[in-house]
C-alpha cells in the first residue's frame, strides 16, 4: 500500500511539474515579449546623449554595467522574488494591489461596498491568512486611512495614475517595438531609400495588428511562444559570438565600480543616458500583470532560466561589439543590427518583427485589461467589452480603445520617426507604473502582509531611489519626446476622474431620494397600480431601498408586474466571485407582494454572462431561495440598510446546487421522464397558451408549506410570460448654487462622456426587445 502511495504521490509530482513547465514555456509568448525585445533600441537611445567614446571603452563598459545592474534590481530581485508575492488569489497589477488595500482597509472607490461583501470567501481568506495586530504602527496607518477621504482619495488617484500610464504604454511599445525592428533596413537598402520605407512599412504593421485584434490573442497564440524562444535563442547566439569574435574580456563590465566610473566620468550626460539604459527593463510590469494567465513559479522558471541569461548575453555581445567599432561607417550608430553579421541581417529582421508584433500584442492586451478593471471599479466610461476566450477568462478585446490606440500609435509613429524620442517616450511610461507599484507595495508589505514598517520604508529607500532617479533622467527629457506619455495620462486621468465623480454623485442622489415600500403599498390603491403578468427587473445601483426612478415609473404609468425584482449588478474588489456565492436574495416586504431583492456580485475580473443564461440563473435562485423557506421583513415594509442584508440569502448559481430547484425548457423534459424520488415536476396551471413552457425541477426534500408553493408556482408562471429589464436613462445636472468647477465637471464633462459612452442596456448584455430606459433628471 506505501509503495502504490508513493507511486501515485511521485505522478502527481511529475504531472504538476509538466504543468508548471508548460506554463513557463506559454508565458514566453505572453509575458515577455516587449522585455525581450527591447535590445532593439537600448544601446541606439542611451548613446543618443553624446556621450564621448573614447578608445578606453569605459563608456561601453559603463553602460553596460548599468543594464547588467538595472536588470538584475528590478525585474529580477524585486519582481521576481517580491513582487509577484503580493498577488491578489491569482491575480496582478496595479488594480491587484490596490484591491488588496481596500479590502484590508476598507478604502474601496466603491459605493456600493456592503457588510455582506465581507462574508466573500475571499475577504475570509485574507482576514485569516493577515489579521493585523492592534496598537502597532500599521494599525495606525490603516485607522488614518478609513478615516480621512482626502488619503483615500490620494490612494485611488494614485492608482488611477498608474492604469492610465499602462494605456500609455500600450500606445507607445507597439510604435518603439515595431519602428525599431524596422529600422535594421537601413542597413541593407542605404540611408537614401529607408526613408521612404521605414514609416510606411511600420504603420502596415501597426494597421494590421490593431485590426486583427477582434480575433483575439488566443487565435493566434501558439505561435507567440516559438517567435519568442527563436528570437531569444537569436540574440544571446549573436551574442555569445560577439564576445568570443570581438572582446572576451567584456565580463569585468559586469562589475559594479563600473557604473561608478561611468556615472564619475560622464556626470550630467551620464544622468540623461539613464533614460535610455532604462529601456532594458520595458515590458517588466507584465510578469506581474499577466500573473492571473500562468503560476508565480511558472513566471520565475521562465524569467531566470531563458529570459534573464538570453538578454544578458545579447546586451554583453553588443558591447563587445561596440568596443572594438569606435568609429561608425554609417549614421545608425550603436543600432542592434551593427552587431549582427552580415549574412544574417534579413533573417534576423523577420524574426524581430515577428518579435515585435508579439511584444506589441501583450501591451494591448494589457491596456485592454487594466480598462475593463477601471470599469469594473467604476472609474472609466461604459465601453463595450468583448471576451474572446471562453476558456482564458483574461482574454477581451475593447473596440472603442483598439481604434484609439492604433490612431494614436500612428500618429505617435508618423510624428516621431526617431527611436530616441519613442524611447524618452516610452521610458517614462514604464518607470512612472514601477514607481506607483513600488508606493503601492508598500502599503501592502504592511497593511496585508503584516509586516514591520522598518521593512517597508527599506524597500520604498532602495528601489524607489533606484526608479526615482531613472524618472528623474526621463523626466528631464520633457520636450524630447517624454511630453507624450504625460499628455496621454493627464487626459485618461480626467476622463476617469470626471466619470468616477458623476458616478459618486449620482449614486450619493439614488441614496438621498430612495423611497420605502410604504410609499409603494400606500399610493397602489389611489393610483389605481395594476399587475400584468411576466417578471419586470429593475436595475438599480443601489443595494438597499427603492430606487427614485421607480416612483417616476409608476407614477407616469400606474402598472408593474406580477413578480418584481430589484436588481443591483455590482462589482467587488476581488478578481473572482465564486459561482455559489454569485447571488444575494431576498424579499422586500411581505412575501405576498412578490417583490424581492437581488444582488449580483462580480470581481473585477469576471465575465458577465449572456442574458438567456443570466435570466435562468436569476430564476432559479429566487425560486431556490423561496423553496428553502427564507422569511422576508417578516411583513415590515419599513426597510433599512441593516435589515436587508441580514434577511438575504447567498445563493449560487443554478450549477452550484444540484440538488437545488432547476429550470427544465419543454423540449428538455416531459412529465414521464421526471417520475423519481428525487425529483418532481411543477407545472404552470395557467390556462391560456403561453409564449414558452416553463418546468421547475424540485426536490421531495425538504417538504415546502403552501404559501411558498404557491409562490414558486406565482414566479414560474411570471417566467413563461417573459422578463421585462427596466433601466433608468439618468440626465445628471449640477443642481443651482453649485460652484463653477462642478458645473463644468458634470454639466459639461460626465454629459458628454454620457452621451459619447454605451448605455447601460449594453454594458448589462440585457436584450433590447425587451427593455423600457425610464428618463430622469439628476440634480446632484
Amino acid at each position: 500500500m506505501d509503495l502504490e502511495t508513493g507511486f501515485y504521490q511521485n505522478r502527481l509530482k511529475k504531472e504538476s511539474w509538466r504543468t508548471v513547465l508548460t506554463l513557463a514555456y506559454q508565458s514566453l509568448g505572453v509575458v515577455y515579449g516587449d522585455l525581450c525585445t527591447s535590445p532593439l533600441y537600448v544601446y541606439t537611445s542611451t548613446f543618443a546623449e553624446d556621450i564621448e567614446h573614447s578608445e578606453t571603452n569605459e563608456e561601453v563598459y559603463g553602460v553596460l554595467s548599468c543594464i547588467f545592474w538595472t536588470l538584475t534590481l528590478i525585474p529580477l530581485l524585486n519582481y521576481v522574488f517580491i513582487v509577484l508575492k503580493a498577488d491578489d488569489n491569482g491575480e496582478g497589477g496595479t488594480f491587484a494591489l490596490y484591491s488588496l488595500l481596500c479590502r484590508h482597509a476598507k478604502v474601496s472607490s466603491l459605493p456600493s461596498s456592503q457588510l455582506a461583501d465581507e462574508e466573500l470567501s475571499t475577504y475570509k481568506k485574507d482576514f485569516l491568512i493577515n489579521t493585523p495586530e492592534q496598537n502597532t504602527f500599521g494599525a495606525k496607518i490603516k485607522s488614518n486611512l478609513e478615516r480621512h477621504r482626502v488619503l483615500q482619495r490620494f490612494l485611488l488617484v494614485l492608482a488611477l495614475s498608474g492604469a492610465s500610464m499602462v494605456i500609455g504604454d500600450g500606445i507607445l511599445t507597439p510604435a518603439i517595438s515595431v519602428f525599431s525592428a524596422i529600422s535594421g533596413a537601413e542597413l541593407s537598402l542605404g540611408k537614401a531609400h529607408h526613408l521612404y520605407i521605414e514609416v510606411p512599412v511600420a504603420c502596415i504593421v501597426l494597421i494590421a495588428l490593431f485590426a486583427l485584434q477582434h480575433y483575439g490573442s488566443h487565435r493566434v497564440g501558439f505561435l507567440f511562444a516559438p517567435i519568442v524562444v527563436t528570437w531569444l535563442l537569436c540574440i544571446s547566439g549573436i551574442g555569445l559570438y560577439n564576445i568570443i569574435h570581438w572582446n572576451p574580456s567584456v565580463y569585468r563590465a559586469l562589475s559594479p565600480y563600473y557604473v561608478y566610473k561611468f556615472l564619475k566620468k560622464t556626470r550630467k550626460v551620464g544622468w540623461m543616458s539613464l533614460g535610455g539604459i532604462l529601456l532594458c527593463i520595458t515590458g517588466s510590469e507584465a510578469m506581474f500583470a499577466d500573473l492571473g494567465h500562468f503560476s508565480q513559479l511558472s513566471i520565475k522558471i521562465a524569467f531566470t532560466s531563458m529570459v534573464y541569461p538570453s538578454l544578458v548575453l545579447a546586451y554583453m555581445g553588443q558591447a563587445a561589439y561596440l568596443s572594438r567599432h569606435h568609429v561608425m561607417e554609417n549614421d545608425y550608430q550603436f543600432g542592434f543590427y551593427v552587431s549582427v553579421p552580415e549574412k544574417l541581417r534579413w533573417p534576423v529582421l523577420v524574426i524581430a518583427v515577428l518579435a515585435a508584433v508579439v511584444a506589441s500584442q501583450a501591451a494591448i492586451t494589457g491596456t485592454f485589461s487594466i480598462i475593463k478593471q477601471c470599469c469594473a471599479l467604476g472609474c472609466f466610461p461604459r465601453v463595450k467589452i468583448v471576451h474572446t476566450s471562453s476558456k482564458i477568462h483574461g482574454q477581451v478585446y475593447i473596440p472603442e480603445i483598439n481604434w484609439a490606440l492604433m490612431i494614436l500609435c500612428l500618429a505617435v509613429t508618423i510624428g516621431f520617426r526617431d527611436t530616441k524620442r519613442l524611447g524618452n517616450a516610452a521610458g517614462l511610461a514604464v518607470i512612472t507604473v514601477m514607481l506607483v507599484t513600488t508606493c503601492l507595495m508598500s502599503l501592502v508589505i504592511v497593511l496585508c502582509w503584516n509586516q514591520s514598517v522598518l521593512l517597508a520604508v527599506c524597500f520604498v529607500i532602495f528601489f524607489g531611489t533606484i526608479e526615482a532617479l531613472y524618472f528623474s533622467a526621463s523626466l528631464i527629457k520633457f520636450f524630447e519626446g517624454a511630453w507624450v506619455p504625460i499628455a496621454i495620462s493627464v487626459v485618461f486621468m480626467i476622463v476617469m476622474c470626471i466619470w468616477h465623480y458623476g458616478s459618486l454623485k449620482k449614486y450619493e442622489f439614488d441614496v438621498q431620494n430612495r423611497v420605502s415600500i410604504d410609499w409603494l403599498l400606500s399610493v397602489g390603491p389611489s393610483l389605481g397600480i395594476v399587475r400584468v403578468r411576466g417578471i419586470g427587473l429593475i436595475y438599480t445601483e443601489l443595494v438597499s431601498g427603492i430606487p427614485a426612478i421607480f416612483p417616476h415609473f409608476v407614477t407616469n404609468f400606474p402598472a408593474f408586474h406580477q413578480v418584481l425584482v430589484f436588481i443591483c449588478v455590482k462589482s467587488v474588489p476581488i478578481p473572482h466571485v465564486r459561482h455559489e456565492e454569485r447571488f444575494l436574495v431576498g424579499h422586500i416586504g411581505p412575501r405576498e407582494h412578490h417583490l424581492y431583492r437581488c444582488i449580483v456580485r462580480y470581481g473585477y475580473r469576471d465575465a458577465h454572462k449572456d442574458d438567456l443564461q443570466f435570466e435562468n440563473d436569476l430564476v432559479c435562485s429566487i425560486a431556490e431561495y423561496i423553496r428553502t423557506g427564507k422569511k422576508g421583513l417578516n411583513g415590515n415594509a419599513a426597510e433599512d440598510l441593516s435589515n436587508d442584508l441580514e434577511d438575504m440569502t447567498v445563493l449560487g448559481t443554478p450549477s452550484t446546487h444540484i440538488s437545488g430547484v432547476q429550470l427544465c425548457a419543454d423540449n428538455e423534459m416531459n412529465s414521464e421522464s421526471v417520475g423519481t424520488s428525487k425529483l418532481r415536476e411543477m407545472h404552470s396551471t395557467h390556462i391560456t397558451k403561453p409564449k414558452k413552457r416553463v418546468r421547475f425541477s424540485i426536490p421531495e426534500t425538504p417538504k415546502m408549506d403552501r404559501n411558498a408553493r404557491e409562490e414558486l408556482r406565482e414566479l414560474m408562471e411570471a417566467s413563461e410570460a417573459g422578463i421585462a429589464y427596466i433601466l433608468g436613462h439618468s440626465y445628471v445636472r449640477a443642481k443651482q448654487g453649485s460652484s463653477l468647477v462642478k458645473k463644468i465637471v458634470i454639466n459639461i464633462g460626465y454629459d458628454f462622456l454620457t452621451r459619447s459612452s454605451r448605455p447601460p442596456a449594453y454594458a448589462l448584455t440585457v436584450p433590447h426587445a425587451s427593455t423600457i430606459e425610464v428618463g430622469m433628471v439628476y440634480h446632484v
